[in-house]
């Protein structure tokens, strides 16, 4: 017997794991208000995961290829990270918005209202990223600078600082437009947009970095140029899809329009997103500066083990999106029980995934700084983060899918608020008490970081179930 297209694509005895995650990849135009709650997770989470993994790999193929070039190189990266990582808390706040917005219209059956509201998400992610590309481009020696970078990197690094910052709006396009598709439900849509950047990146790094053939060598700076290469192409692609291929969304010529009360929608809601993003990221510079004050070893050992720790949690945070796509959706489609249901679901297979995790980075944390570094000093430093880090990852999973529950559901004030008195009030003071005052140096750094971050998990489940964002509106 063959069902109804809103239940499911195949016939029943044919709905195998192996058809179920074709169709997760290929991407399919089920309702996913309708269909099976564990089975919508499965067919949203499994491209999210990937293209989040995806993403990841970009800074981690950069570090493998730049770690060959010395620590110095190493903590450029990382020192240009901590501004790289306020424009992303700005464009993933826009991206917050958009996929709530976007998930509630399409749970509304407003496909139309939603394509609008793609169009003025693009608009605003290009007008916000010029004003930081063109500060990137000239004073990409003066903020390494103010970060407390060695003389190599002002002289030599800021080239990379220079593409990276200058290449921002390539950035801001790629978050955004992909939120689009996964607030629609299009996960797998996203998903190959980073696959075809990755691979480009993937291939250009050695090549531009350390020369190949008539190409000469460029260094740091050739890591990123290829990046930009790779994300640029990515974002053509994205936009391409848009108009022609989206399942659940699809773009026309009569939607290129100025729409203000759509973009008024957007800014008003990502304020939230955009505030909690800052906050987050921001706190990561203030720990990169204390860390600064440690040693060049210092910062370098704590970039190699973000690269690993963000890609370690890929997975989980795909499992996170997919919540927020269901919550929005499923309160789209005035049912906000089973978009609780959801959060329930995916936060226990996030605290169980990260357990998992948990038990790598506690017993193989050497084993893995090692594939990205030679330096002793950068190794130790880089392994006893990541074994701090395995305490806690369990209670982190549960924090991750409560906070996206808030974000899918539009409420993105809660996790701002929270995220200021944790980050801000907690862990920025903690970590200089500990690690300048007490003299624990690095160690005092990740054990501050431990301690907010646990707390902040605890509480944030424990709002989650008071279950206001429930009533939200956007």
């Amino acid at each position: 017997m063959i069902h109804t297209k809103s239940e499911h694509s195949v016939p029943l005895e044919r709905r195998t794991l192996w058809n179920e995650l074709r169709n997760a990849i290929r991407g399919t135009e089920l309702d996913y208000t309708r269909i099976s709650l564990r089975r919508a997770i499965f067919l949203l989470s499994i491209p999210m995961i990937l293209e989040l993994i995806m993403e990841s790999t970009f800074a981690i193929v950069d570090i493998y290829f730049v770690g060959k070039l010395g620590p110095s190189a190493v903590a450029t990266v990382g020192l240009t990270e901590t501004y790289l990582f306020l424009l992303y808390s700005i464009a993933m706040g826009l991206a917050v918005a958009v996929t709530a917005i976007i998930a509630r219209r399409i749970g509304e059956k407003k496909k139309g209202e939603a394509a609008v509201s793609a169009v003025q998400a693009i608009a605003l992610a290009i007008l916000v990223s010029v004003p930081f590309a063109i500060a990137g481009i000239v004073y990409a020696r003066e903020l390494l600078a103010i970060m407390g970078a060695d003389d190599w990197a002002i002289e030599e690094g800021y080239r990379y600082t220079r593409w990276m910052i200058g290449g921002n709006t390539i950035i801001m396009l790629l978050f955004v437009i992909n939120a689009v598709f996964r607030g629609a439900g299009d996960a797998a849509i996203a998903m190959w947009v980073l696959g075809i950047a990755n691979g480009i990146n993937i291939v250009l790094d050695p090549i531009l970095i350390f020369g190949w053939g008539p190409i000469p060598a460029m260094g740091i700076e050739g890591a990123g140029i290829a990046t930009n290469i790779g994300r640029g192409v990515g974002v053509l692609v994205q936009i391409w899809m848009l108009f022609r291929v989206g399942k659940h969304i699809r773009l026309s010529i009569s939607h290129l329009k100025v729409n203000t009360a759509a973009m008024n929608n957007i800014l008003r809601t990502s304020l939230g997103g955009i505030g909690q993003m800052i906050i987050a990221m921001a706190s990561w510079v203030f720990i990169m500066r204390i860390l600064a004050d440690v040693g060049s070893e210092a910062v370098a050992g704590a970039t190699i083990s973000l690269r690993i720790l963000l890609f370690a949690l890929m997975p989980a945070w795909g499992l996170s999106n997919a919540a927020a796509t269901l919550v929005g959706q499923n309160l789209g489609a005035n049912n906000p029980q089973r978009a609780e249901n959801a959060v329930w679901y995916t936060g226990l297979a996030n605290m169980v995934f990260l357990l998992g995790v948990s038990v790598i980075f506690f017993f193989f944390n050497h084993r893995l700084l090692e594939v990205f570094s030679t330096d002793d000093q950068v190794i130790a430093i880089g392994a006893e983060w990541l074994r701090i880090l395995s305490y806690s990852f369990f209670i982190y999973g549960w924090w991750m899918v409560a906070v996206q529950a808030f974000n899918g559901a539009g409420d993105t004030i809660t996790p701002t608020r929270i995220n200021f008195v944790f980050f801000w009030l907690i862990q920025i003071p903690l970590s200089y008490l500990l690690a300048i005052n007490f003299d624990w140096q690095h160690s005092g750094v990740f054990w501050a970081i431990f301690f907010s971050e646990t707390s902040v998990g605890l509480f944030t489940l424990w709002l989650f179930k008071r279950g206001g964002w429930k009533t939200m509106k956007v």
